[in-house]
């Protein structure tokens, strides 16, 4: 199936494996917060067991450093796309207030990214994460 948007998390490669996951997990959050449409109906399996919805899409997921990460986020901002993001001082706190905060501290040209996500039109999203190579 062939979906008119596209899903794209970018993860700074140079993060510990908990760090990335977290990441990616706290990102996709913000994905299905803003786009309550991408989510999917409930999951039943044979037995009648219920499970949550999912987002109803695949969600591609590219590695970068740093300058790439920035570059994708003003790229994203120039095309009117508004990316979740998760900044480095983030890992940091324990509470979603810290987290914005954390966040509201620093200029955007300061963020120490590592990572952002974002949800637009196949073609939008792909000028943005251009050159990046998936992760590995």
């Amino acid at each position: 199936m062939q979906f008119d948007t596209k899903i794209a998390v970018v993860i700074r490669t140079d993060l510990q494996a908990w760090q990335k996951l977290n990441v990616a997990s706290f990102l996709t959050s913000g994905i299905a917060a803003a786009f309550p449409a991408c989510i999917g109906e409930p999951y039943e399996d044979a037995s009648g067991t219920k499970y949550l919805s999912l987002i109803g899409q695949p969600i591609l997921i590219y590695g970068a450093d740093g300058p790439a990460l920035s570059r994708a986020l003003d790229r994203a901002l120039s095309r009117g796309v508004t990316p979740a993001v998760y900044t480095e001082d983030m890992f940091k706190t324990t509470h979603d207030a810290a987290n914005r905060e954390a966040v509201r501290a620093v200029g955007r040209s300061e963020l120490n990214l590592v990572g952002i996500a974002m949800r637009a039109e196949r073609k939008v999203v792909d000028k943005i994460v251009d050159g990046l190579k998936f992760h590995s």
